[in-house]
């Protein structure tokens, strides 16, 4: 016999696990790579072309380039870590909790030491 499992459809209350939210975070990191990362690279690839205009990029396209970077960083770290799960190392919950927990603090760690080295 079939038993009916009861259903959570508030996308507010529901409590997801860490690795949850970190697979989450690496679509989320993909669509900003793909939707705000081909402008803005090519915004920065014309100026990188033309020397005597870099002067002229303001505070708002490097203000820009904060979430690009750390999605960048984000989606690296989270896919090696996909990766390792594909090849069965780090399936143990304990040890996708501790995974997950690597991936946001190396992400954030990089994201940080490379924003204040391009400032």
């Amino acid at each position: 016999m079939k038993t009916q499992r009861p259903k959570n459809l508030d996308l507010r209350t529901i409590q997801l696990p860490l690795p949850g939210v970190v697979s989450i975070l690496h679509r989320v990191s993909g669509v900003i790579l793909f939707l705000m990362g081909i402008p803005l690279f090519l915004y920065f690839l014309e100026h990188g072309l033309h020397p005597e205009r870099i002067g002229e990029l303001g505070v708002f396209p490097r203000l820009l380039l904060v979430p690009l970077i750390w999605a960048f960083l984000h989606h690296f770290c989270a896919g090696v870590r996909f990766l390792l799960l594909d090849i069965h190392l780090g399936l143990d919950k304990a040890q996708a909790r501790r995974s997950s927990l690597w991936v946001l603090g190396i992400s954030g760690f990089l994201t940080l030491i490379v924003e204040v080295l391009a400032w």
